[in-house]
């Protein structure tokens, strides 16, 4: 087996501070810190960025104290699949997995989905997120969104989101529509809200209970898809929502990087589920290891940039709804010496 020499490792928070702010239950978002790791092997650079998961408490200085801890066994050359054991679940493991495909990429000339065994991607159709507000505002965000063709509305624990559908579909009566409740509704309210959903053609109902209320899905009288969202973190959470939900989100940030993210997936289609892929913000960096997984997912959540005052460089192109990652952004090969 061919041996590289020792890695040097870069591992940096970064800031990403928010064009506007972003209203979910239970939280207002300014702008995130973000974790970017940076792999260098002689000329090969692999490059990984997380945001880590806030309602866990898995945060970017917490996430550094754990690479920091690995500096030695990283440097000498840990592998990937190493990593799953060395790291749990999160965005320290996320940001350090992406750099390593990133890396093997550049060191054997051969693009990450082809790495990963898929065929060759294909521009996304992705949700652009309408923060819970006034309805008049979403409805007008609705309509700064034209080039749009998916939308997703977060809803939140109170009286108004009936409001809120209706304003947004009647702003944009031609969209793909889903909402996310941020595990902000109870049974009751859930089940209100239900006609004015169907009304409005939503589609998919993102974490509509808080965690630990799963039981709350058991019997549910609800025709609309449900999927998960904070209730499953890795695969390990999948068993307990056979025939509760049709749909996972996927986050690489959640579940510690794309090399879980794609056993996840396998498995998650094996127990009949539809799979989505969100993010928890960030660059087009963080996006990127994310557009590969979305490849083989109904439903694509990868708008993270767009909310930023300045992304990187290069950077994700959105056309037509569409989110493209290319090569030079992450996960390419070098180019050919002139």
């Amino acid at each position: 087996m061919k041996q590289h020499p020792r890695l040097e490792l870069q591992a940096t928070i970064e800031k990403r501070p928010m064009k506007a702010p972003l209203h979910i239950t239970g939280y207002t978002f300014t702008g995130f810190d973000a974790l970017v790791v940076t792999l260098r092997d002689g000329g090969c650079i692999g490059r990984g960025e997380a945001e880590g998961v806030y309602y866990k408490h898995d945060e970017p200085p917490e996430m550094l104290a754990q690479i920091e801890a690995l500096r030695d066994r990283i440097e000498r050359g840990i592998t990937r699949i190493e990593l799953l054991d060395c790291l749990p679940p999160g965005g320290a493991r996320n940001a350090l997995d992406s750099a390593l495909w990133d890396l093997e990429a550049k060191r054997k000339g051969l693009p990450v989905w082809k790495l990963a065994g898929l065929d060759p991607p294909r521009a996304l159709l992705t949700t652009f997120t309408i923060g819970a507000d006034e309805p008049a505002s979403m409805a007008e965000q609705a309509r700064a969104f034209a080039d749009a063709r998916a939308l997703k509305l977060k809803l939140t624990d109170d009286d108004r989101n009936a409001e809120r559908v209706r304003a947004v579909r009647t702003a944009r009566p031609d969209a793909w529509i889903m909402v996310d409740a941020n595990q902000g509704f109870t049974r009751d309210s859930l089940a209100r809200l239900v006609p004015t959903l169907q009304q409005g053609r939503v589609s998919l109902i993102e974490q509509p209970f808080p965690v630990g209320k799963e039981i709350w899905l058991d019997d549910l009288d609800c025709p609309i898809r449900i999927a998960v969202d904070e209730s499953v973190q890795d695969h390990t959470d999948l068993a307990r929502f056979a025939g509760r939900v049709d749909t996972i989100n996927i986050k690489l940030d959640k579940c510690g990087g794309l090399t879980e993210a794609m056993a996840m997936a396998r498995q998650a289609r094996a127990m009949g589920f539809d799979l989505m892929v969100g993010n928890m913000s960030g660059s087009s960096l963080a996006m990127a290891p994310a557009f590969v997984l979305g490849q083989q997912c109904a439903v694509i959540d990868l708008d993270g940039p767009l909310y930023l005052r300045e992304d990187c460089a290069p950077s994700a192109r959105y056309e037509h709804g569409t989110i493209w990652c290319p090569d030079e952004l992450w996960g390419g090969v070098l180019p050919a010496a002139a």
